[in-house]
């Protein structure tokens, strides 16, 4: 499996992904808000792409979707529910549904509700397991729930599905929010060593070279996985007095959910 990480350079700070089969060069467009970028980049590697995935409804993920199909007649594929909201759309997917790319790529549909309650990661099981997260999880963050969420769905989303996937897992995540993320983390973690160094390290990084992270970074830098952390309670507890002690994870990461809402 050829993975082509794709900087927009955008306002929003969107990635867009190019899934590609090696053998056929069938290639899968993730989220093509760029259709330029997305069809120049398979132009040069001679790559054909032949379906688009959307994992979820939003503009900055679909709107490419009309001019890379009339470019191409890729096929579109996004949640079983998201119909009404994505024009056009060719196959609607849900859990454990496998998409095929070209001979050698199945990527493993999860309905990670939460960012909103149409939402779909890929999940590539490789002996280099790859996941392609959208809006649900970014490095160091967590989506929002403002358009169409909830965020108790998120929390079970991050505890039922995502924390239970190999650590060795790469995250492919829809914007590049590393550097906003990782200050968000401090703020809430000040003695994280971890994402204290990711901060220097890469406060100047090349967003066309991007960091890629593993599950195992994400659970050292992303307080949305630190929900246990002695810091980070002691540190919500001085906005959310009556947590206690020893609060729910559930209830940390609700607590943390609204306070990066306002952060």
């Amino acid at each position: 499996m050829v993975v082509e990480q794709i900087w927009t350079g955008n306002a929003y700070r969107n990635f867009n992904y190019l899934i590609v089969c090696p053998e056929t060069g069938d290639a899968l467009a993730v989220d093509p808000l760029d259709h330029g970028k997305c069809l120049e980049t398979a132009k040069a590697h001679d790559w054909t792409i032949t379906q688009i995935l959307n994992t979820h409804e939003h503009g900055d993920h679909t709107g490419g979707n009309a001019a890379l199909v009339q470019a191409t007649g890729a096929k579109v594929i996004a949640h079983r529910n998201a119909g009404k909201s994505i024009p056009g759309m060719d196959r609607g997917v849900g859990a454990g549904d496998i998409i095929k790319v070209g001979r050698t790529v199945e990527l493993e549909c999860l309905d990670t509700p939460g960012h909103t309650m149409c939402h779909i990661c890929l999940f590539a099981r490789t002996n280099r397991p790859a996941l392609f997260s959208g809006d649900t999880l970014f490095n160091a963050g967590a989506g929002n729930c403002h358009n169409g969420g909830h965020p108790v769905e998120l929390y079970n989303t991050f505890a039922g599905q995502l924390a239970k996937l190999p650590e060795d897992t790469r995250i492919y995540p829809g914007h590049d929010y590393l550097i906003n993320n990782l200050k968000f983390t401090l703020d809430r973690e000040p003695d994280n060593e971890t994402a204290s160094q990711f901060v220097e390290m890469f406060s100047d990084q090349d967003p066309d070279d991007a960091l890629v992270t593993t599950l195992s970074v994400e659970f050292e830098i992303n307080t949305f996985f630190r929900l246990q952390s002695p810091t980070v309670i002691r540190r919500l507890k001085e906005s959310y007095p009556d947590i206690g002690d020893t609060p729910e994870p559930r209830e940390v990461f609700l607590k943390l959910r609204e306070l990066r809402n306002k952060w």
